[in-house]
C-alpha cells in the first residue's frame, strides 16, 4: 500500500492484516516503485497524491516496466477525469476517500480474482479430493469444510498457487507475512505442522511434503 496519510494507511494494513494479507507499507512515490519493482505482490493499493512521485507516475512506470501486478488507485479527488487519467495510466481499479474498508476489500478480491483469471488461473484450485478457494478463503477436503485460520489458509493458498513446485521457507515467509517481519523463520515450520494437522491427517493424506534442505512441496494430486 502506498499512502502518505500515515495514519489511514496503519488502520488499513492492520485490517488487512487481520484478514489474512501481508502488507508492506510506503509513504511516498518512488519508494512505494521500488518496493513494486522487487517485490511478488498480489495487489497494489496506489494513492494519487504522493510526495515525490504521485501515483500516475508510478502507475505509468510499472507498466512501462511490464510490471502487471492489479493497481487500485485511491484520491481523494471525486471527478470522471481523475479516474479516467488513473485508469489510463493502466490502473485496474478506482476508489475514492473516504471508503468503506468492507468495500476496499471488496474491490481488492474482484481484482486479484480478475488478475488470476488473466493469468489462466483457476478460480477454485482442485488437488484431489482437496479444494481451496481464494475467492471464499475456505478449503474443503473431501466435501467437508475444513477450519483454517487466516495465515493459515494464506500459506495454504501460496503453496497451491505453486503445486508441484517446492517452495522454499523464504518465498513463503515473504509471500505470507511482509518485509517488516524479522522473527524466527521457523514459524513457517509452525504453520506447515498446523496445515497437515488440519488437511492431512484426519484424512489419512500427506498432501505437504518437506523436501530436505529445500523447503515444501503441496502435491499437485493432493496426496
Amino acid at each position: 500500500m502506498v499512502e502518505d496519510e500515515q495514519r489511514l494507511a496503519k488502520m488499513v494494513a492492520a485490517g488487512l492484516t487481520a484478514e489474512g494479507y501481508a502488507v508492506d507499507l510506503a509513504h511516498d512515490g518512488r519508494t512505494g516503485l521500488s518496493k513494486a519493482r522487487i517485490g511478488d505482490y498480489d495487489a497494489i493499493i496506489l494513492d494519487i497524491m504522493l510526495p515525490s512521485m504521485n501515483g500516475y507516475q508510478v502507475c505509468a512506470t510499472l507498466r512501462q516496466e511490464g510490471i502487471a501486478t492489479p493497481i487500485l488507485m485511491l484520491t481523494a479527488k471525486d471527478g470522471e477525469y481523475d479516474e479516467a487519467e488513473g485508469l489510463d495510466t493502466g490502473a485496474d481499479d478506482f476508489l475514492t476517500k473516504p471508503f468503506s474498508f468492507v468495500v476496499l476489500q471488496a474491490r481488492l478480491r474482484a481484482m486479484m480474482r480478475r488478475g488470476r483469471s488473466a493469468a489462466a488461473a483457476p478460480t477454485v484450485w482442485r488437488f484431489g479430493d482437496l479444494t481451496v478457494d481464494p475467492a471464499t478463503r475456505a478449503c474443503r477436503r473431501g466435501g467437508e469444510p475444513v477450519e483454517l485460520t487466516s495465515k493459515e489458509f494464506s500459506v495454504l493458498e501460496y503453496l497451491a498457487s505453486r503445486a508441484g513446485e517446492v517452495v522454499s521457507k523464504s518465498e513463503i515467509l515473504h509471500h505470507v507475512w511482509d518485509f517488516a517481519y524479522d522473527g524466527d523463520v521457523n514459524i513457517v515450520e509452525v504453520y506447515i505442522s498446523n496445515l497437515r494437522r488440519k488437511i492431512d491427517a484426519p484424512y489419512q493424506r500427506a498432501s505437504i511434503a518437506t523436501v530436505r534442505g529445500a523447503g515444501y512441496r503441496l502435491a499437485a494430486d493432493g496426496g
